[in-house]
């Protein structure tokens, strides 16, 4: 694979599942249901040492129980310049380029940008009101170049009403586009690319073009992206993962999206 993913499953992925497992087992067996043998180990250092620990102290680190895998914290997966060309290009019809630029001009999430309603896209300001993370509506901005695309996709597509889902599907009957159509539409642009990119990555890939940018400051970048806490915001700092691929990063916002994001920030503070 091109993009860098190695084959099967991440650590820390393995750790939530043990973790979820075990959790099941030990509901089971509070309530005397179910077997009584938990099938996930527990680490017996780790249960001694902050059995009767305050809330207000620190936990205690010890020494990861058997099946635990060692995870290390990597810095988000974005997409590089010339593989972003590639995949854009490889999209096969209006729909799916309005969608990709959208995503990586916004910075919204895949469901977020999916559930867009018709009468949420303001083509004035150029911007979009989404559903957010705890039923909040957040405001993004979108550059021109994507303002272009979803106006295309949007006189093929026909008129619908307000309350409408904008993306739609293509075949069968008229019905909003899923994530799982959506995320299909990745895996096939994928195979014939020899990438695994995924509709998060694109959200990465928005973030690190904005924290890149000089014009923006990491609050507005968190406003966009609608972070509670600045710290999850600050990951993206970091240089840009280029995945074995040993391209430079060339990616900023242009001087359109720039200066929607800065009167967006203003507006919300």
């Amino acid at each position: 694979m091109r993009t860098g993913k190695p084959a099967g499953y991440n650590p820390s992925t393995i750790n939530l599942t043990l973790a979820a497992t075990r959790g099941f087992y030990e509901y089971h067996a509070h309530f005397g249901v179910g077997p009584v043998v938990n099938p996930v180990p527990e680490s017996h250092r780790k249960a001694t040492a902050n059995r009767h620990r305050s809330p207000d102290d620190p936990q205690v680190i010890v020494r990861r129980s058997r099946l635990r895998q060692k995870a290390f914290k990597k810095s988000p997966r974005s997409i590089p310049d010339r593989q972003w060309d590639e995949l854009f290009n490889a999209m096969g019809c209006d729909r799916d380029r309005a969608l990709l630029a959208c995503y990586v001009s916004s910075g919204a999430r895949a469901t977020e940008l999916l559930g867009l309603r018709e009468s949420c896209v303001d083509w004035a300001g150029q911007r979009i009101r989404i559903l957010s993370k705890g039923g909040e509506m957040r405001t993004v901005p979108l550059s021109p170049e994507a303002m272009l695309l979803l106006a295309r996709y949007a006189a093929q597509r026909g008129l619908i009403g307000p309350d409408e889902i904008v993306w739609r599907a293509r075949r069968g009957t008229d019905r909003p586009l899923t994530y799982a159509a959506m995320r299909r539409v990745l895996q096939r642009a994928g195979a014939r690319l020899g990438t695994n990119w995924t509709l998060h990555d694109l959200r990465h890939t928005a973030a690190v073009r904005m924290a890149e940018d000089p014009a923006l400051t990491l609050t507005d970048v968190q406003t966009i992206l609608g972070h509670r806490d600045i710290r999850t915001t600050t990951q993206y700092t970091n240089p840009r993962e280029l995945h074995q691929t040993g391209e430079n990063s060339q990616a900023t916002w242009s001087q359109g999206e720039t200066e929607g994001a800065r009167s967006l920030y203003e507006l919300a503070s």
